[in-house]
């Protein structure tokens, strides 16, 4: 929900009051959102109608497959967005060049990627350190202003989210709407493709439960938003009222995590 609408909602309507239309490649966003649709319903839809286990969840069964699934589903989305078919989420060069945001893209040295190899985990481990040291006093800050604890929750995502985030918004203000939209769907795949199942496999071996299913006004805003990205990212052009639109669903889901 934050990433989907909230990040992108943002990206499409900076990019939009500043370029006024913005385009991308439409195969790089309908394969995303066919891979996000597919694994948001066998994680948060589909437990909440299977029979074998209980309310809203899998069995250990069910859960160890639709896990295998969700895991092998991302990395053909990776061999496809990195090898196969790696054209599909590149910028057209445009002669729209700049220091941030090249047009042409050019193999980095080995020392460079020996360094970002060793510095991305390094950084990932910092903003989820951090989030952990501020789960605490927000949480108790939340609890003293009688917020719904759903809140907490929701914080420290974006707090995770904020790197991917800032350069999405980045990008979207040097026209670059491609390299904004790959860091927005792959971003979501990526919470949805490795997280669960990882989360899944530890529940089975550590014989704990796990609830899947979402709530019904939850389910409601997750297809709503699934079904206005395929309307609003189908046709390869955004505009401020696309963004709009995603910015409305944001704030309806910051209410109904206030106030559910």
């Amino acid at each position: 929900m934050i990433v989907l609408n909230g990040i992108i909602g943002l990206c499409l309507v900076v990019g939009g009051r500043i370029y006024h239309e913005q385009s991308f490649k439409l195969a790089a966003a309908t394969a995303a959102l066919a891979v996000l649709g597919t694994l948001s319903t066998l994680a948060f839809v589909l437990p909440n109608y299977a029979i074998s286990g209980p309310a809203r969840q899998y069995s250990w069964a069910q859960l160890l497959v639709v896990s295998i699934c969700c895991l092998l589903l991302y990395g053909v989305f990776l061999f496809i967005q990195t090898v196969r078919h790696r054209n599909y989420f590149t910028d057209e060069p445009d002669g729209d060049d700049n220091e941030f945001f090249p047009a042409h893209h050019e193999v980095p040295p080995n020392r460079v990627t020996a360094a970002s190899a060793v510095l991305l985990p390094f950084s990932l481990l910092m903003v989820i350190l951090l989030a952990e040291i501020l789960s605490a006093p927000l949480d108790q800050a939340i609890s003293m202003a009688g917020l719904p604890q759903t809140l907490v929750g929701v914080m420290i995502a974006t707090l995770v989210l904020m790197p991917e985030g800032i350069s999405s918004v980045q990008a979207a203000m040097k026209n670059r709407i491609q390299q904004s939209i790959n860091l927005v769907l792959g971003s979501a795949l990526a919470s949805i493709g490795i997280s669960i199942p990882v989360v899944a496999l530890i529940s089975i071996a550590l014989g704990r439960q796990m609830t899947l299913g979402l709530e019904p006004e939850q389910t409601v805003m997750l297809l709503l938003t699934l079904f206005v990205s395929t309307i609003t990212l189908g046709t390869g052009r955004t505009t401020v009222l696309q963004g709009a639109v995603h910015l409305v669903i944001f704030a309806v889901f910051v209410l109904l995590t206030l106030v559910p």
